[in-house]
């Protein structure tokens, strides 16, 4: 019988082309170790890999499956930078600060990618990322974002393109100019996930499915996590819950908000040779941005949503295949195959979320849906704090990310009116 995620819908593409996902067992009892995570995605198991390989004593608990929350259900793309364009940055925190970003971005990619072969995990990589423009008026802001790329910030592998060229290599009119990027590409997040948890293993972290944090209190220098089934006690904690945060830390909760986003699998387009023909990931400039990409077998994986709410649409299929026919019209009737959904932790500038919220215990996430490549790399950077080497997360801790208005009471409801403005905006 196939898994169904408890906390997220759909039974993904990722999920029935992986193989058989290892289990592995929930804590049992009580430990005393060096450093205790929370959560078992990308952050919190690069962060136990890289811990345990250098002999330190970590547990890390998940309260499902590994790969049930967003490292193992998104868009698998990697992008290049940060959130935002390094332009964009550049504006808000200054040139100085944004091409560090900008170059721990680019020491992410190629993290994952060694890490990936030096494991022989077969994630499916394929290059190229395409940025589409779904206004006109956008133009002007993607050639400047690629001369400020290849000069300033000393970034050579993307550049402009023409609307005939940018139509031509997604395979519909919808879109104006844009970028392409063919020093990135996308993957199979699932087969990384998977892998870099039996990564992990190897590496002597002890590591739990269903294993959910009730409570984290502090006694005597130590911090305390209760479970349902025994305590972990650590000097130092890493909190990598991401959207999943629930009611368990609240400087988390007030600053990473979860959001619902969905993706749909069609049957493969091998009728369809002119859609992406270079099995490029294409992303576009809507503030509720729309992601696709072909996958090695010519299916087309196509993410999106036009407002974000808490709930989960009785039929994501059709509601997929719409947007899908939208800019490919010629998919109108395709056979959606697989669909699936998720929740996305956000950041109010969407910017990465790094703060020690109690001694000894740091909180990071809010990748904002650009967190394929960051959240590995900045599990590893905690590894490397632990370890006292230098301290690659300082960057990240010293963003100005505000916790969103309203209080617990008020912040989803105004986030819902927030988003569901721009994406009126978007179709404008």
């Amino acid at each position: 019988m196939t898994w169904q995620s408890p906390i997220a819908p759909g039974i993904s593409w990722y999920q029935a082309t992986v193989g058989e996902r290892p289990e592995y067992p929930a804590l049992d009892g009580s430990k005393d170790v060096d450093v205790a995570i929370i959560g078992g995605g990308y952050t919190g198991l690069q962060a136990a890999f890289n811990l345990a390989v250098n002999g330190v004593s970590v547990a890390l608990i998940e309260a499902h499956r590994f790969g049930d929350g967003a490292s193992g259900r998104n868009g698998g793309q990697f992008g290049t930078g940060q959130r935002s364009f390094p332009d964009e940055m550049e504006e808000q925190i200054g040139f100085e600060q944004s091409k560090v970003l900008f170059d721990i971005a680019e020491s992410a990619k190629h993290y994952v990618l060694d890490f990936a072969r030096d494991h022989g995990i077969d994630m499916e990589y394929l290059p190229g990322q395409l940025y589409v423009a779904h206004k006109a008026a956008y133009e002007d802001d993607y050639r400047k974002s690629v001369d400020a790329m290849n000069g300033r910030y000393g970034y050579p592998h993307i550049s402009y393109m023409e609307r005939g060229e940018a139509r031509k290599r997604v395979g519909s009119t919808h879109y104006f100019g844009g970028t392409r990027d063919t020093g990135t590409g996308h993957i199979h997040p699932l087969k990384l996930l998977v892998g870099l948890a039996k990564a992990a293993k190897a590496a002597g972290a002890g590591i739990h499915e269903m294993t959910p944090a009730r409570s984290i209190r502090q006694s005597g220098g130590k911090t305390i996590i209760e479970t349902p089934s025994g305590t972990l006690t650590a000097t130092r904690v890493l909190i990598a819950t991401n959207a999943y945060i629930g009611n368990l830390e609240p400087v988390t909760a007030a600053h990473i908000m979860p959001i619902r986003s969905f993706i749909g699998a069609t049957a493969p387009l091998d009728a369809y040779p002119d859609i992406i023909p270079g099995k490029e990931a294409v992303a576009d400039s809507r503030f509720v941005v729309r992601y696709f990409r072909k996958t090695a077998d010519n299916r087309l994986l196509f993410g999106g949503r036009e407002a974000y709410t808490a709930d989960t649409p009785r039929d994501i299929s059709s509601h997929i295949r719409r947007q899908i026919a939208e800019i490919y019209p010629e998919l109108g009737n395709v056979d959606v195959t697989h669909s699936w959904g998720g929740s996305v932790g956000i950041t109010l500038p969407r910017q990465v979320f790094v703060r020690e919220v109690m001694l000894g215990v740091t909180s990071i996430g809010g990748y904002s849906g650009h967190g394929v490549m960051l959240s590995n790399y900045c599990g590893k950077l905690y590894a490397d704090l632990v370890l006292g080497r230098q301290d690659m997360l300082a960057p990240f801790a010293r963003l100005k990310v505000p916790s969103f208005p309203g209080g617990a009471s008020l912040r989803a409801p105004l986030l819902f009116l927030a988003l569901s403005w721009y994406a009126l905006r978007d179709r404008f």
